[in-house]
């Protein structure tokens, strides 16, 4: 009986010491989270004018892989600032520039649907890794490859592709980008980018683990250094904590991954 009840005492002292934590991460994320969210925007604008206007055939070929990879990383930095807007991280102090900002971020990504993707994003917050998961996948069959075309089918629809195909040509017509321009540093960095927010937060945190675990213990989180966990996709590599703790931004999850386990 005493085990039992410094057991609980334990738990909630824990508890406690978490919700102080966090109430002490938000502090300052109202300005904070604007802040790097219109930072991410400003840097992606400025990549891609530098990507888009500048002449390719006279780039040393180590440089523009730089610049490609760069890109890439930029642009997954929009759609993680869509996905902090989604759950109202952006700028909690007000809504509407809070969604402005996140639909902006991922329209500029790849002219998604910022309230499509958010109610689809619920569901998977709600549901995860089960039928009722978007990003749900047949794990008797989680080859990678299969996993990202359907992954890649449910967020694609022929409406978006008709906008892509009108905003290639407005691109190549009227504002007069080259074809190696917009390949190498408008397509490619996109497709890397899917690639790269797929494989981080949901192929790695999302495979099967086991056979009838409950969908919170499916979600796995990677043990990557802060810095490698940055790189690899904004923190989403702490994966589990996201799911724990939704209400903190992105910048914020590596704090929690230190709380929680060193």
């Amino acid at each position: 009986m005493y085990t039992e009840n410094t057991n609980c005492l334990s738990r909630i002292s824990v508890a406690k010491e978490q919700n102080n934590l966090i109430q002490k991460l938000n502090t300052n994320k109202n300005s904070w989270g604007l802040m790097i969210a219109l930072s991410i925007l400003l840097l992606w604008g400025i990549s891609t004018f530098i990507c888009l206007s500048g002449n390719l055939d006279l780039m040393h070929p180590w440089r523009l892989l730089m610049l490609i990879l760069l890109q890439t990383f930029l642009n997954t930095g929009l759609f993680i600032t869509a996905h902090d807007g989604m759950h109202g991280l952006i700028y909690p102090f007000n809504r509407s520039i809070n969604d402005f900002i996140g639909a902006m971020a991922v329209n500029l990504y790849g002219l998604f649907s910022y309230e499509e993707l958010t109610k689809r994003h619920f569901l998977h917050h709600l549901h995860p890794a089960t039928n009722l998961d978007p990003d749900y996948h047949d794990h008797d069959h989680d080859s990678f490859i299969r996993w990202y075309r359907e992954f890649m089918t449910n967020y694609m629809s022929y409406q978006q592709l008709l906008k892509l195909l009108l905003l290639v040509t407005t691109m190549i017509y009227l504002a007069q980008v080259s074809w190696l321009n917009l390949l190498l540093c408008w397509a490619l960095p996109l497709i890397l980018s899917s690639l790269q927010l797929f494989t981080f937060g949901t192929f790695f945190p999302h495979r099967k683990l086991g056979e009838y675990l409950p969908s919170m213990s499916q979600i796995q989180s990677l043990n990557f250094s802060r810095f490698w966990s940055f790189i690899a996709c904004y923190n989403f590599s702490y994966h589990w904590e996201h799911h724990q703790y939704p209400n903190l931004p992105w910048w914020q999850l590596s704090p929690m991954k230190i709380y929680l386990y060193e």
